[in-house]
């Protein structure tokens, strides 16, 4: 079976942005900028600054890295939110840990946030809510964003043929069975409840057991269910199995695993046998897709809350408009240095 690497899936993406870049640009808009706040020496959270600056330099996109004392965060944060030439925002956690950092991501603003992780997004992903504006009336018809890493796992599942594309939105992973090894806030649960809105039956892993998700009866609702069915019978009913534990000792075994089924490996550990390669299409990393989703949240984020100023008038003009604006300016000079000689 084939081994997929982000980098390819992610190229996809990346021409996408660049092209909106530009275009914004040339309709007047500012070239997209992107602060991000380190208040920490984690190695994995410098690693992903890195990475995110490398991107979006190659993309086009403005990345300003500014180190803080975790101390000061709160209020630099508070200072890029009002900042009009700062159009999305990230912070690399840890920071404190805990309910402080959950705290910390609803200080970024529902316009900067570009990892979709404050309360607003979260809620509206939680109910299937495709505008913050059916959550606070001031937003209008602007599209959410979506948590970047389970973004991500997604569109990797996507371009791996996880989705019935001839089936309706909605409704492409109905019928599938997904298995997800985490239940984090941040990527594990966001993603069980994405994979459940689109169609699929998703079994949630983590310390505590294992949880079902399916679609609610009501429209733009998951339902959430304890189920006495095995972690080894789901497993072997999984059509997409993603992992994200971060654990050395943590492996998903291969001969658990349906052949033929897509996998994903999301840990910073290798989460799956070698042997998987053999029998599955396997993705071993997503940083790469990860951080195009960013930038692709950013540019939503600077569509929804930045608007263009309006084209100049050169802007306006078709080609043969500024033909005909050259041809006018011509003649006008000429009839200025004629004026000025008859003045002689």
């Amino acid at each position: 079976m084939p081994r997929r690497e982000a980098t390819s899936i992610a190229e996809e993406f990346n021409k996408e942005i660049r092209s909106e870049v530009e275009a914004g640009m040339l309709a007047g808009r500012q070239r997209p900028r992107l602060v991000g706040f380190l208040a920490n020496d984690d190695s994995a959270a410098v690693m992903y600054a890195r990475w995110t600056g490398k991107a979006c330099e190659a993309n086009g996109i403005t990345f300003e890295l500014r180190k803080v004392e975790r101390v000061q965060l709160e209020a630099s944060v508070i200072e890029a939110n009002e900042d009009t030439d700062v159009h999305g925002i990230i912070v690399y956690y840890p920071v404190f840990g805990g309910q402080i950092d959950e705290y910390l991501r609803d200080v970024i603003s529902i316009e900067k946030d570009v990892e979709g992780l404050n309360h607003r997004y979260r809620y509206a992903l939680y109910h299937n809510i495709r505008t913050p504006g059916e959550v606070d009336g001031r937003y209008g018809g602007k599209k959410c964003v979506l948590p970047c890493t389970p973004l991500a796992c997604l569109k990797i599942l996507e371009a791996t043929g996880a989705y019935d594309k001839t089936k309706p939105v909605r409704n492409q992973l109905v019928g599938r069975t997904a298995m997800v090894y985490n239940r984090s806030e941040v990527v594990g649960r966001p993603l069980a409840a994405m994979l459940a809105n689109d169609g699929a039956t998703v079994y949630s892993v983590d310390v505590t057991g294992m949880l079902r998700y399916t679609a609610g009866s009501v429209p733009g609702t998951i339902k959430v269910e304890e189920t006495s069915v095995s972690q080894e019978d789901a497993l072997k009913a999984a059509d997409m199995v993603v992992a994200g534990v971060p654990s050395k000792g943590f492996i998903v075994p291969s001969a658990g695993i349906k052949p033929g089924a897509i996998c994903v490996n999301f840990s910073q550990f290798q989460n799956f046998e070698k042997a998987i390669e053999d029998k599955c299409t396997f993705v071993p990393a997503i940083g790469k897709v990860t951080i195009a989703m960013l930038e692709r949240n950013l540019l939503r984020l600077q569509a929804n809350f930045s608007p263009a100023p309006p084209p100049s008038l050169l802007q306006r003009l078709t080609p043969r408009g500024i033909a005909a604006v050259a041809g006018t300016v011509a003649v006008a000079s000429v009839a200025v240095v004629l004026a000025a000689r008859a003045r002689r």
